[in-house]
């Protein structure tokens, strides 16, 4: 009885011990640029290369403007450098398009890609990328993906376990927003696309977390005022149609990770309406959420679309448009 007794009592202590809380830390908190030949930026990416951190971004007069191109700046030393062009939407003298949404991925150890849209509108554009060879300091020539193909829409590629990337996608039309994923190789050739059934969902821009028994999780912006899940079982061939989550979405751009660890990381604007309060999200299972971080909560303007990677030291990092004047960086450690 006695021993019977004890393990009951072990047992609701267990059951009732609080969690661990998870502990932030903010290491390193700017501005990747005070001024730039270009007034306005959006749609930051970022990832870890032997010579830093690098990131990219679009900037030019405004959105869906002509002169809208794609930049670059690298953390090297404790310092950026200045931004630098490196992709437009330039056809010839008297023809040009605005670029959209670059994402940076390091497909093989001797190549990075700088995958970004070109055209006048979501509903129009293509798929092109150009690589390099020496870390971004240099990139090749403009490639346009074959028809049907637009690699990943916003947020970062990832490996599966047979060495091929899944590429988070999205298609949009005047009435529908859909998701899909695109798949590759490291060559970026043998390019498949995969349909996902979106349900009563207009969803767009997923982001690609990992879990325990080989499923995938995808989270997804959308109209309908909370962040869309899928999963899948089988690498990313298959995927439960889009249903709603815990999480509130404002119809904005989010971004995840899956820690080393396992633990599960998502950027957000934990609002109805507004880009006025950006949040650092934390999950062990990605059903589950609670808010870790408060990065941006003022009463007006813009921080949005945010980018997160972790490095190899284990440090995250993370960039963010800030009222589409600047873009902003943040490194943390858990």
């Amino acid at each position: 009885m006695k021993s019977i007794l004890l393990l009951l009592l072990f047992s609701l202590g267990y059951f009732f011990q609080a969690e661990k809380p998870i502990e932030v830390k903010i290491l390193r908190s700017e501005f990747i640029y005070e001024s730039a030949p270009f007034p306005e930026c959006h749609a930051s990416t970022l990832i870890e290369t032997n010579d830093g951190i690098l990131a990219a971004w679009f900037g030019g007069t405004r959105e869906r403007n002509p002169d809208v191109s794609i930049y670059t700046a690298r953390l090297s030393n404790g310092k950026w450098t200045a931004p630098e062009l490196v992709a437009d939407g330039v056809v010839d003298e008297k023809l040009r398009y605005p670029t959209w949404n670059p994402v940076l991925v390091q497909n093989k150890p001797d190549q990075l890609t700088l995958f970004y849209k070109v055209g006048p509108s979501p509903r129009e554009w293509w798929g092109a990328y150009k690589t390099s060879s020496d870390q971004g300091k240099t990139w090749s020539s403009e490639v346009k993906l074959e028809d049907g193909f637009l690699g990943p829409i916003k947020n970062k590629s990832v490996f599966l376990p047979n060495g091929d990337l899944l590429h988070p996608s999205s298609f949009e039309t005047d009435k529908v927003w859909t998701i899909h994923v695109e798949k590759s190789d490291a060559n970026l050739e043998n390019w498949r696309k995969i349909e996902i059934a979106n349900g009563s969902f207009n969803a767009i821009q997923p982001t690609v977390l990992f879990h325990p028994g080989g499923k995938i999780q995808l989270l997804s912006r959308t109209q309908e005022g909370k962040v869309g899940v899928n999963w899948s079982e089988d690498q990313g061939e298959t995927w439960t149609r889009v249903q709603g989550s815990s999480l509130i979405n404002n119809n904005s751009g989010i971004d995840g990770v899956t820690l080393k660890s396992g633990y599960q990381l998502l950027l957000c604007n934990p609002l109805t309406k507004g880009r006025n309060k950006l949040s650092l999200m934390g999950s062990e299972d990605g059903i589950n959420w609670k808010e870790l971080l408060v990065l941006e909560n003022q009463a007006s303007g813009e921080f949005s679309y945010p980018a997160i990677i972790q490095a190899k030291d284990g440090t995250v990092h993370l960039t963010y448009t800030y009222n589409r004047k600047k873009i902003k960086y943040v490194s943390l450690s858990l």
